[in-house]
């Protein structure tokens, strides 16, 4: 299974380490990845195989939205194929 993930919000260091890192560690391998920082914002995009996950997605998802909070950040977690719906015209 694919999954997209977010990130949005002021840009810090250590954004990308973070996120990759909570990837890495609960066995979710990205993809593809794509950053950009407009002044003082961060924006990202990631394209993850959850087909290693060692926790559930609900539990990932929200491990992920606690980090967001934590660091001042927005983080959502979707299924590709939700994604995929929500931008279809």
């Amino acid at each position: 299974m694919k999954a997209i993930i977010t990130v949005t919000g002021r840009d810090t260091k250590g954004i990308i380490a973070a996120v990759s890192g909570a990837c890495a560690e609960h066995g979710v391998n990205i993809i593809d990845i794509s950053q950009s920082v407009l002044r003082e914002y961060f924006a990202m995009i990631m394209m993850v195989d959850m087909s290693g996950l060692t926790i559930s997605f609900s539990e990932f998802v929200d491990l992920m939205t606690k980090m967001g909070r934590e660091r001042g950040l927005e983080i959502h977690t979707m299924h590709e194929e939700i994604f995929n719906s929500m931008h279809r015209i």
